[in-house]
């Protein structure tokens, strides 16, 4: 069932005003990620990407996390599938590709995790599949008043089931740690419609595999998530187009916002956006991720 707070499963959004739109198809590029920052606090999305307003550091992939996901990678796209099953050596062959610029510690830790990997997902299978792809990236679009959404995202595996695709997310992280089921929801839309436009195939299944522990994560993927996606989208446009009122949801994410120092809704007299935030885009607008 789908969770959504927001007015994003065919509720039309309200009448903003009688605006005159420029027809010309413009592009915005649109990800998960950005997506889901909309859902939590559109005031934030605004301060974010709208603004580019610098927030809290983001770090990319952990070496050893890096590492994992290539090896994965590897294991599967380079596999000859002449054997119905890999010996552990396959795995081991893998991973010592993988190693360059790792310490000694970390070199162990990524053998013992994908040992683990081999033993819960891959040995006691009758035979090992081949995906559809690794590693990959897709890309879809939506056009919705007369913006040309693209939507983007990436993927570590895609598996075909006999109904459509499953979606594999390599999680590396020590804890197990989920997204919010609306936010899940969101990824899952976003990623439904993409895949339906690059493979025509339906996705069935978004899984999160936690390569430490083993433990997979399933969530089941119907066309509900892509009509709620699109409505989402259609919310989006109304503030690119026209309405830009950008509207705070305030609550607890708050205090952890980056943000928080330029919102009325948190401080009572916020502090002015930085001389070196990005312009106003008004309606001629063409953002990349």
């Amino acid at each position: 069932m789908m969770r959504l707070r927001r007015n994003t499963c065919g509720v039309e959004p309200e009448e903003t005003g009688s605006i005159l739109l420029d027809r010309t198809i413009m592009t915005y590029h649109l990800s998960a990620a950005k997506l889901q920052s909309y859902y939590r606090c559109p005031r934030a999305y605004y301060f974010r990407y709208e603004r580019g307003i610098s927030g809290a550091a983001f770090f990319g992939s952990a070496a050893l996390g890096l590492s994992l996901h290539q090896a994965l990678a590897q294991i599967y796209q380079d596999w000859h599938y002449k054997d119905a099953v890999p010996r552990l050596d396959w795995i081991e062959y893998c991973w010592n590709q993988q190693i360059t610029g790792l310490t000694a510690n970390q070199v162990t830790e990524g053998r013992n995790i994908l040992r683990h990997y081999y033993d819960s997902f891959i040995v006691n299978q009758s035979s090992m599949r081949r995906p559809l792809a690794v590693e990959g990236r897709i890309q879809g679009s939506l056009q919705v008043q007369n913006l040309e959404f693209v939507l983007s995202g990436r993927y570590d595996r895609l598996d075909y089931l006999d109904d459509g695709l499953e979606l594999i997310d390599y999680k590396s992280a020590k804890e197990v740690d989920l997204m919010e089921p609306d936010e899940i929801d969101l990824q899952i839309g976003l990623y439904y419609l993409a895949l339906e436009q690059r493979y025509q195939r339906n996705l069935k299944r978004m899984s999160l595999l936690y390569l430490r522990s083993g433990e997979k994560i399933s969530f089941e993927a119907t066309p509900d998530h892509r009509h709620c996606v699109e409505s989402m989208i259609s919310d989006l446009a109304v503030e690119l187009r026209s309405d830009r009122r950008w509207q705070p949801f305030p609550g607890n994410q708050c205090n952890r916002c980056a943000y928080s120092r330029y919102c009325p809704a948190v401080q009572a007299d916020p502090e002015p956006i930085p001389d070196d935030a990005r312009p106003e885009q008004g309606l001629q607008l063409v953002l990349s991720i």
